[in-house]
């Protein structure tokens, strides 16, 4: 069938798990995966003295994320990674539509309890989201 899965990730355990439900899945559709972290700002920091300085900015930390987790998942399907601005939600929904991505994963965290009522990353994707949208369960993860 092909296309492309989305996922989005944040470094948690319940992303990783959420990120290899999404691995399966691309392979059994024989598509490819990109892993996508957000990030909310352009905050920078300079470290360093001199003439030796480093520049970390928001932007950079969120690759580094998304290219750790796509690194990890490698194999048999094809995975890239960006970074995103935005709130996570809009983030991966702004990728999606870049993409023309076939399928959103999320994993289901705050999707139970207070957080259920104040509202989850999977539940404003399944809302908004251009594409079919895949929960894993990831409540075990953590």
């Amino acid at each position: 069938m092909g296309g492309i899965i989305v996922v989005g990730v944040d470094g948690s355990g319940t992303a990783k798990k959420a990120a290899e439900s999404a691995r399966d899945l691309a392979a059994a559709l024989q598509a490819s995966l990109h892993v996508v972290s957000a990030f909310d700002s352009d905050r920078t920091e300079v470290f360093g003295s001199g003439s030796d300085q480093w520049i970390v900015s928001d932007a950079d930390t969120a690759e580094h994320v998304a290219r750790t987790v796509a690194d990890s998942l490698g194999g048999a399907i094809k995975v890239t990674y960006s970074a995103a601005r935005g709130r996570p939600a809009d983030a991966l929904i702004k990728e999606a539509v870049r993409m023309d991505a076939r399928m959103i994963v999320v994993g289901n965290r705050r999707m139970r309890g207070i957080g259920r009522v104040l509202g989850s990353v999977a539940n404003s994707v399944a809302h908004n989201a251009p594409c079919d949208v895949y929960i894993a369960n990831t409540y075990d993860a953590d």
